[in-house]
């Protein structure tokens, strides 16, 4: 079983170098965003720092980073499981070491042992793409010493001319990541150790992450770019909060009752995965695999 897993991983990746820059992906046939209501930012939103780089107008939000501070948000309740999505705009030009993200973390209440799943956009230099970075820490392994479970993307389109809905859909059986409605990344449940269990929180943010951010930190933000800007419109949330009652059922990502996806968007998912991957950490030599066991069992 290893041995066909790393074949179809390999071929995964060296198909990643082929960008089909003339059509997008396979219709996935469902579209899961359409299934949840909209939420207004002041409603269900609040500032968690930087409120002089966030600017409100219409439910649209801007965030920005200078040299002086860059800005997140957070949702005003925590999820046990839910769909969490918004429409993001990138800044063009050079962005490099800057991180745009959308993410789910419990790290306030869990500081130093805390579960994360990110959606986060790398800056660039000029003539490059963006790179959409897929992450899941689980239980601390975001603290101190890191164990990253990424895998990345060069997407079909161009993030900086018009608005693009990403999501995160994060049920007690798997986490899919959307973009646009097509999925690009399932993460299973596996084993409780390898899955994020506790009540998380809905944040964006935007910040210098220039140690690592672009090409492994070769380049860094620069300032004389700045602001660097990013734009959220069109959240879109429902799901299981931490208050809701234990007969709370999990949202689903496809039309079919057992809640994962259909054999249409598995296609559409290995499709993006084979033209638009670009990393996969179950790849990566350079890792102690021991301490990502889901890449094998």
């Amino acid at each position: 079983m290893a041995f066909v897993f790393l074949f179809s991983l390999i071929f995964i990746l060296t198909g990643a170098s082929v960008i089909n820059a003339g059509y997008g992906p396979p219709s996935p046939g469902f579209y899961p965003s359409t299934k949840f209501r909209s939420l207004t930012f002041n409603r269900c939103f609040k500032t968690l720092w930087g409120p002089s780089h966030q600017s409100i107008n219409n439910n649209a939000l801007d965030i920005w980073l200078d040299s002086s501070s860059g800005s997140g948000f957070k949702s005003t309740r925590p999820f046990r499981s839910g769909y969490f999505g918004a429409s993001i705009k990138l800044q063009p030009g050079y962005t490099a070491g800057v991180i745009t993200a959308f993410y789910l973390s419990n790290n306030e209440a869990h500081p130093g042992f805390h579960d994360e799943v990110d959606i986060e956009f790398l800056g660039t230099t000029f003539g490059k793409p963006y790179t959409l970075q897929t992450n899941v820490y689980i239980r601390g392994s975001g603290d101190g010493t890191i164990i990253g479970r990424e895998m990345k993307f060069h997407l079909w389109f161009d993030p900086t001319q018009n608005f693009h809905h990403y999501a995160i859909l994060w049920s007690p059986r798997d986490i899919i990541f959307f973009v646009d409605d097509v999925p690009i990344r399932r993460y299973p449940r596996k084993s409780a150790t390898t899955f994020p269990l506790r009540p998380m929180w809905l944040y964006g943010s935007i910040w210098d992450a220039s140690s690592w951010a672009t090409e492994d930190g070769k380049y860094k933000a620069d300032y004389r770019y700045q602001p660097f800007v990013g734009r959220f419109t069109n959240f879109r949330a429902g799901g299981c909060s931490a208050y809701s009652s234990p007969r709370c059922r999990p949202v689903t990502a496809s039309p079919g009752r057992s809640g994962g996806l259909s054999k249409r968007q598995y296609m559409t998912m290995k499709w993006v995965q084979r033209n638009h991957m670009v990393y996969h950490y179950c790849m990566d030599n350079k890792r102690d695999h021991s301490l990502t066991p889901e890449c094998w069992n």
